[in-house]
């Protein structure tokens, strides 16, 4: 055990006293050590996007004393640094990149690549080639949000990849990360996706043309679509971070919303987070900042598509 495991006595969860060693609190049932955790598993991350799997290894394995025998975060990460010791082992010595190259060497894959340009077929065959097109752009733009997200915060994910006519995904690991931080990394979707609205909005006012307007529209409506507090949207992640206070404010914020901007959209983001009042997963330790984080964007893509005149997804040229 590590000298700052055994400074301890409180769990940071929930107050609740500690036996010497404890690495689960018996209260809260949290891990007592994930900040220390979050913050070993980010560097580990890091020294591997960096092909450094010797020390990705030696960071990993000081995780092994603040995890509870026989969990399957402990076998991972014992499997895992098997992995990367064989790795290390067989690995040349890779030559210095460039930051910007590795950035083109990722986003260059064949399989991003590929499911990228089936999605633009798909969408203009769908839509129509310039709609279609400008429709899986700003999808693409709402996936690399997450990525940038991710990768800013040191962390390793793969580009994303697209699936036509369902949506698309960016795969990366989030042992160790806290639920606050999943959240502001699924938030991150539908903020990028918020700032490509706003561009294809100024881009309408500007030109008068209508298709600028038809985007617009579209991708506020399919971002705040995403945001509904269900499992598989980003909503759905994001509230795992927000209490039970915390999801009756946003039913409150989007039922106002669903009042003022006159789209039923906001109705169901307030049923999603009525639905999650019941299923017991609330945080054990809420942030007000994820929950003002999800209202901000809420509310900007809100504003978005009160300003383009339409209904749902459609806008009006009337």
């Amino acid at each position: 055990m590590t000298d700052a495991a055994l400074e301890l006595r409180a769990c940071p969860s929930c107050g609740h006293g500690l036996p010497v060693g404890a690495v689960v609190c018996d209260q809260c049932h949290a891990l007592v050590y994930a900040s220390q955790l979050e913050m070993l598993a980010a560097h580990a991350r890091t020294l591997e996007a960096e092909r450094r799997p010797g020390d990705a290894r030696t960071v990993w394995l000081k995780t092994v004393d603040l995890l509870p025998a026989g969990s399957t975060q402990l076998a991972w990460v014992r499997e895992h640094a098997r992995a990367l010791e064989i790795n290390a082992n067989t690995l040349d010595p890779p030559e210095a990149e460039n930051a910007w190259t590795a950035r083109v060497r990722a986003m260059a894959s064949p399989k991003s690549l590929g499911t990228l340009i089936a999605f633009l077929v798909v969408y203009g065959v769908i839509f129509g080639a310039k709609f279609g097109a400008g429709f899986a752009v700003m999808i693409a733009i709402h996936e690399m949000g997450h990525y940038i997200d991710i990768r800013r915060r040191g962390l390793p994910a793969d580009m994303p990849v697209f699936l036509p006519g369902l949506g698309a995904y960016v795969r990366w690991r989030s042992m160790g990360v806290s639920a606050a931080v999943r959240a502001q990394i699924s938030l991150a979707g539908p903020l990028a996706g918020l700032l490509a609205a706003v561009g294809c909005y100024a881009l309408w006012i500007g030109t008068g043309v209508h298709i600028w307007a038809d985007l617009a529209r579209a991708g506020a409506f399919l971002n705040v679509l995403n945001l509904i507090p269900v499992a598989i949207l980003d909503g759905g992640q994001a509230t795992f971070a927000l209490g039970r206070v915390e999801r009756v404010l946003l039913i409150a914020t989007a039922v106002a919303m669903g009042i003022f901007f006159h789209e039923s959209i906001f109705y169901l983001v307030a049923a999603g987070a009525a639905y999650r009042l019941f299923t017991k997963d609330e945080a054990a330790q809420p942030s007000f900042g994820v929950l003002g984080y999800f209202a901000a964007v809420l509310i900007a893509l809100g504003a978005v598509m009160h300003a383009v005149p339409g209904s749902g997804f459609f806008a009006s040229h009337s």
